[in-house]
């Protein structure tokens, strides 16, 4: 038996998170110590590889002032073997992220990303990397139902569930079995609870070794194995970093023993990497140059914990675009919020930041009937969970929602005091393109429905010049969570 050492580097969803953060006096994250690490461990280690599962782009200023053309020049640093697409890789457009292909110095890989006119694929679907004598092919996996921004690219499909993805995983397999594969890694973006339900779904024979997941946030201390297959993931950022240390049977291209650890990316355990620092402070330069003017102040930090549940910073944004409006509720969507914590300083570069996606708004009329299935809909059992794939939204000044998780109903439906009955109409809004596209799925009533009551409008071409205009003009801002959702156990 002959035994050969492999490493495996890998993290995911890193959404332009290059800034270290301080916690508790010292500094954690940040792509600086980043680099340092797998440096270190390409440096120390015979047979190492470093991976991405997806989400580069989005979530800082750095990332979207250049529209992904800095990441990509960080990234080219850290020299990954291997990428696999994110949902947010598309975030500026399906020829754009070609485009970015071409820059990048590392192999893109995702197996069901086609155009639908021909069904070629965008993308090469996987990728051999030959380490130390060893053949590691990587397979990119992403499903419909969490590429929101191809919603509105025509041309562009995906396989629409996992059925449809694992058998294109067994294709790309039987098709390269005449290849000597020493180990089969997954690098899939569809959620941790849909990798548990991969690995339950693939075919033993396929020889699946590994699965290395993104997309959920998912934080894991320990590998979750289903049907002898170790599923990690790592969060998000660039706080962490997962490492495989496996020894491989080649006689028999199987893993004879394999470890896993988190590893957390701090300034106790790295040192900044001088020439990404480097490479890094020259976009930061141009950047705080333009967006670090100072809009306004809070009277303390405000917070958005969860998208799951009312926040302080959804309040917030959801009464600015409600403001001197022509409709009665503004439904702003939880995921278009991308910060945890926001002020009490408040700059140009903090608001795009929190609010990157500039979005127009679209005003609908729905019937008291309608609306409480939408939110009946909304706060059902499965969408509050951590992994689901859909939608939750935070409901401008007025709204009261009293929702009964026992008996999944709404006990208290109320706009401004009021009882809202099923006859009554009522103007609501929602951002376009995703939300006002998912309509349908993400409340349960059929757009058509809703199209009978009143034509839709469109009321505000720019959520974002709104956000800067009012809180421009105000300062010492506060917001609570009021209860205007509130979910009873």
């Amino acid at each position: 038996m002959t035994i050969k050492k492999l490493t495996i580097l890998h993290n995911n969803d890193m959404h332009g998170d290059f800034l270290p953060t301080e916690v508790d006096g010292h500094l954690e994250g940040g792509i600086t110590y980043l680099a340092n690490y797998i440096q270190r461990v390409r440096h120390a280690e015979e047979n190492v590889l470093y991976v991405n599962a997806g989400d580069m782009f989005r979530g800082s200023i750095i990332d979207s002032e250049f529209r992904g053309i800095s990441t990509i020049e960080l990234m080219n640093y850290l020299s990954p073997d291997v990428f696999s697409v994110g949902n947010h890789e598309v975030d500026y457009g399906v020829a754009h992220l070609l485009f970015l292909e071409k820059c990048a110095r590392f192999p893109i890989v995702n197996a069901n990303l086609y155009i639908k006119s021909n069904h070629s694929r965008l993308f090469k679907p996987y990728e051999i990397v030959n380490v130390g004598g060893l053949n590691i092919m990587f397979i990119g996996v992403i499903t419909e139902e969490v590429l929101s921004t191809t919603k509105n690219e025509e041309i562009i499909g995906s396989f629409i569930d996992l059925w449809e993805a694992v058998e294109e995983v067994g294709v790309i397999i039987d098709n390269y079995k005449t290849t000597r594969v020493d180990l089969t890694v997954l690098l899939t973006h569809i959620g941790y609870e849909n990798d548990v339900k991969l690995a339950e779904m693939l075919n033993p024979e396929w020889g699946v070794d590994i699965i290395i997941g993104a997309h959920s946030h998912t934080l894991l201390e320990e590998p979750t194995f289903v049907n002898g297959i170790p599923i990690v993931q790592v969060g998000k950022g660039s706080s962490y970093m997962g490492r495989f240390d496996i020894e491989i049977d080649t006689a028999q291209s199987k893993i004879a023993e394999l470890s896993w650890t988190l590893c957390p990316i701090t300034s106790e355990t790295c040192q900044p990497d001088p020439i990404m620092e480097e490479l890094l402070n020259s976009y930061k330069h141009r950047t705080d140059e333009k967006y670090s003017r100072i809009i306004t102040t809070f009277k303390r930090p405000l917070t958005h914990p969860s998208r799951y549940q009312e926040t302080e910073l959804g309040n917030l944004f959801a009464d600015l675009l409600q403001e001197d409006s022509s409709y009665e509720v503004m439904l702003m969507a939880s995921g278009s919020i991308r910060k945890d914590v926001l002020g009490p300083i408040l700059t140009l570069q903090d608001l795009k930041e929190v609010v990157p996606y500039d979005e127009a708004v679209i005003m609908l009329q729905v019937t008291g009937k309608q609306f409480r299935h939408m939110m009946q809909f909304m706060l059902r059992d499965e969408a509050l969970e951590p992994e689901a794939h859909t939608e939750f939204y935070q409901l401008s000044k007025g709204m009261r929602i009293l929702y009964n998780k026992t008996t999944r109903q709404i006990e208290e439906f109320k706009l401004n005091g009021e009882d809202i009955t099923d006859e009554r109409l009522i103007r609501i809004a929602v951002q376009d393109g995703f939300h006002y596209n998912s309509f349908s799925e993400f409340f349960d009533v059929p757009i058509e429905e809703v199209w009978a009551n009143a034509k839709p409008r469109k009321v505000i071409t720019s959520q974002f010049a709104i956000f800067e205009e009012l809180l421009s003009s105000r300062q010492h801002i506060d917001s609570r969570v009021e209860g205007r959702i509130e979910i009873k156990e």
